[in-house]
């Protein structure tokens, strides 16, 4: 038996400094290059300009979306959301906002949620007096918007032009997904799944939520991912959800799923308009396969687990979809809780000798064939038992 050497180590996804208990590996989904280039026609961007008062307007009567759960607007300081209120009011230009646009004429901020949210807190929500500030310290230091409200500073953050460019209606989802990616390059860059959160609606976004948030998830992720700043947490569940709703898992891959963000950005607008979607029987389901999963695997759900070594491997993405969406579907869990020891084994020697499994969950995991592969390894070992 021919075991691969063992990781010292293996490498985490910590994401940034303000989120480093994250603990999933880090592996290659093969996403690099667009796997089906778009017509540059459709890509319809309306540069325009607008005051901040209008703009705060715009939010308060839910006419502009902020992502409301968005949750690393957290990680700002006070020094830094008081030295951006400064920058306004000493009329140093802003970066340009990305807002996409719906047929409805709403808009959904997807570069910029940060600023406007510090903004927002500032002035209409009065959450925090002004800290820290290199060059207004002695006027405004220690002040609140309520402290300034009707001097000129107040009119001066007011009238604040900035300059934001509209995406279209018309532009294709997958379109705009690829434009926001190639213009993310703020001091801490988005990541895919909170490119895709900004985009979506409240549907998808509010069924996100309610997975990540049940108490099996977090048990079965060892509660690492809990309130995850990065939304790790939210792309796990959206990868179960987007597996889960394939009729079968070679309908993953063609002409128009490609790539596995392909897939992750056709199910979030998929669950968004369809309301046929049962989201209650996706959430029920979910919660069952949590549950079943650690009780088969305890400690080491969701990762590699090598014959002959107990050590805890980070969370594997791979591992999560293709465990995770066939446990959802077991109705007989009490025969499979008996025959743990027989399932934890086999998946153990998989994890051990087969190496293109090791490979399918370690190495371009968005691979069709490494997809149906690591599937097809784990359902034959769940369909044995249940026999």
């Amino acid at each position: 038996m021919n075991q691969p050497k063992k990781q010292e180590g293996p490498t985490l996804n910590t994401l940034d400094s303000v989120d480093e208990d994250v603990e999933i590996e880090t592996i290659d989904d093969g996403e690099s290059t667009i796997s089906k280039p778009y017509d540059p026609t459709q890509i319809r961007v309306d540069p325009k300009s607008f005051s901040l008062r209008n703009v705060l307007d715009m939010i308060d009567d839910e006419d502009l979306d902020l992502a409301p759960d968005f949750q690393r607007m957290r990680v700002w300081t006070i020094q830094q959301k008081s030295r951006l209120i400064e920058s306004i009011l000493l009329r140093i230009p802003l970066p340009a906002f990305y807002f996409s646009s719906n047929t409805e004429g709403r808009m959904q901020v997807v570069d910029g949620v940060q600023r406007l949210s510090t903004i927002h807190d500032f002035v209409r929500n009065k959450a925090f007096t002004l800290q820290h500030l290199e060059y207004l310290d002695r006027e405004l230091g220690g002040k609140s918007f309520t402290d300034i409200e009707r001097t000129l500073w107040a009119k001066r953050i007011n009238t604040t032009q900035i300059s934001v460019n509209v995406i279209d209606p018309q532009t294709p989802n997958r379109v705009k997904f690829d434009i926001f990616k190639r213009i993310n390059t703020g001091g801490t860059p988005l990541n895919a799944q909170e490119i895709r959160h900004c985009m979506s609606g409240k549907r998808v976004r509010d069924l996100l939520k309610r997975l990540t948030a049940l108490k099996s998830f977090d048990v079965a992720t060892s509660g690492r991912l809990s309130g995850n700043l990065r939304m790790a947490d939210r792309e796990l569940a959206l990868r179960w959800v987007a597996f889960t709703l394939l009729d079968k898992i070679t309908d993953y891959g063609g002409d128009r799923i490609g790539t596995l963000e392909d897939l992750l950005n056709v199910t979030t607008e998929r669950v968004d308009l369809d309301e046929t979607i049962n989201l209650e029987v996706l959430i029920d389901r979910f919660d069952h396969a949590m549950t079943l999963a650690h009780a088969l695997f305890g400690r080491h759900t969701f990762r590699k687990w090598m014959v002959g070594e107990n050590y805890r491997y980070p969370l594997n993405k791979a591992l999560f979809e293709a465990w995770g969406v066939p446990l959802s579907q077991i109705n007989s869990e009490s025969v499979l809780i008996q025959k743990k020891e027989y399932i934890q084994k086999a998946f153990r020697n998989l994890c051990s000798e087969d190496t293109f499994f090791i490979s399918s969950i370690s190495a371009g995991t968005g691979d069709p064939k490494k997809v149906a592969y690591r599937f097809g390894k784990i359902n034959e070992i769940i369909q044995s038992a249940v026999l």
